[in-house]
């Protein structure tokens, strides 16, 4: 992840707030994911096009299932990165310590305080 490498305190904090983003889209990702809709691999087959517009369209996975054979699952390209990169986030152990820092440092109140131009630069407000 590329906000990793950022060393001063307001880009720990630009990371941390696109962390933050990255959780909060994952956590949607999550709910609407936990609806998955499921269809036979000959039906899939027969109606391809018209599931695969529905896929993109929606951002919704759709599980495939297989007689005999293991069933899959089709998801969009870019919601299989943010799941690989939310993945790759959650199990390093030396960038969750990154974030928490500057979380830590918030609810002690000390630390850097961003001004309102950064806050805005920040947040794409």
């Amino acid at each position: 992840m590329a906000c990793a490498t950022y060393a001063d305190t307001s880009g720990t904090l630009h990371c941390f707030v696109q962390v933050l983003r990255l959780v909060c889209t994952q956590i949607q990702y999550i709910k609407k994911a936990a609806k998955v809709d499921s269809v036979s691999v000959n039906k899939f087959r027969e109606h391809l096009k018209s599931f695969v517009e529905q896929i993109v369209d929606r951002h919704l996975p759709l599980k495939v299932t297989r007689r005999g054979g293991d069933d899959f699952v089709v998801v969009v390209a870019e919601d299989w990165e943010r799941e690989e990169e939310t993945l790759y986030v959650l199990q390093n152990s030396s960038l969750m310590r990154q974030i928490a820092s500057p979380l830590r440092t918030h609810v002690k109140g000390s630390g850097y305080s961003p001004t309102p131009e950064e806050l805005n630069e920040i947040t794409g407000v």
